[in-house]
């Protein structure tokens, strides 16, 4: 019970959160919205489970059984042979050596009956959400699920993706809105589409740039050269130098998601043999966002009332700190 003098600590790295990296609170609220696996997440690390948390502060002392035995049963599940996957980097001739450890390793964990395998199909509601804090300035998201829109995967979504964030949003967000940073990111997972911003001093106007991407691609001119420059540097990204502890925790992620060399090789071919063709494709498959995303805004009190007065743009309205 002496952890309850933790939460003020907790606490306290929060606000510092909510105030200095209100994009990633935005984007966990939004992929929380829009897919099981961002739900989870957002559970335990996002503004449910600072929720969670102020909700346990004040329960702690008077349930505690209920509260020790919810743990006990958290630590069965998660410390158990059943279901445990162990990843392992190493060379061949100590990886040999360590199977014995491994088994000895596996044999003192207990056995924990299965929980069983349903889907998890949770998610938060659909809803336009503003987070409201003491800022002078915003954190605006906007999101769609683009798969669910009926877009497939193609590689040259990783460059279109790129090049969105270096010049459309770069020129209209940062430059022109006087953001801090303004940015899009495509999980080619979950095909959840986001756009961020940063230390932004707008919320509307930004929201205006973000359904301005699909005409921005429609009317897009990109020559040999910088279309070539954009696909190297995509290149980059996707096959980046790694350590070896790097690639190992890659290669475990691969296996967990069920992405095989024969993709991986698929998708670099099709960043390769990107074309202003596909740019052109895939201002369809953002312009669903427009009417059909979701927003979460991390924003001062005032703007989120001055937005509301404009457009009615947030149903729910939280206040964090």
């Amino acid at each position: 019970r002496g952890s309850s003098s933790l939460f003020p600590k907790v606490k306290q790295e929060w606000r510092n959160r909510l105030r200095g990296s209100g994009h990633g609170i935005a984007a966990a609220r939004m992929d929380a919205k829009l897919n099981a696996a961002g739900w989870i997440s957002e559970q335990m690390g996002g503004v449910s489970y600072l929720e969670y948390l102020r909700d346990l502060e004040t329960k702690i002392d008077q349930d505690w059984d209920r509260i020790s035995a919810s743990l006990e049963e958290m630590r069965k599940s998660l410390f158990s042979k059943e279901g445990c996957l162990i990843n392992i980097t190493s060379d061949s001739k100590n990886l040999e050596k360590s199977g014995q450890h491994i088994a000895k390793f596996l044999d003192a964990l207990p056995s924990s009956p299965s929980l069983g395998s349903d889907p998890w199909l949770s998610r938060l509601p659909s809803v336009n959400e503003a987070i409201v804090i003491p800022t002078q300035v915003n954190y605006v998201g906007k999101a769609g699920n683009l798969y669910q829109s009926g877009y497939q995967l193609n590689g040259s979504a990783y460059v279109i993706s790129k090049h969105i964030s270096n010049t459309w949003l770069w020129d209209r967000v940062r430059v022109s809105g006087g953001a801090y940073g303004g940015f899009c990111d495509f999980d080619t997972h979950s095909g959840v589409f986001s756009y961020l911003s940063y230390r932004d001093p707008n919320l509307l106007k930004t929201l205006e740039v973000y359904d301005g991407t699909a005409k921005f691609l429609r009317e897009l001119d990109v020559d040999d050269d910088a279309l070539t420059k954009a696909i190297i540097g995509t290149i980059g990204d996707v096959d980046s130098y790694q350590l070896p502890d790097a690639k190992g925790y890659s290669s475990l992620m691969r296996y967990l998601l069920g992405i095989t060399e024969e993709e991986r090789q698929q998708r670099r071919e099709e960043i390769l043999a990107t074309s202003v063709k596909d740019f052109k494709e895939f201002a369809d498959a953002v312009e669903t966002i427009n009417d059909n995303g979701v927003v979460v805004a991390v924003a001062s009190p005032d703007d989120v009332e001055a937005a509301n007065k404009e457009k009615s743009l947030f149903s729910d309205i939280k206040k964090c700190l």
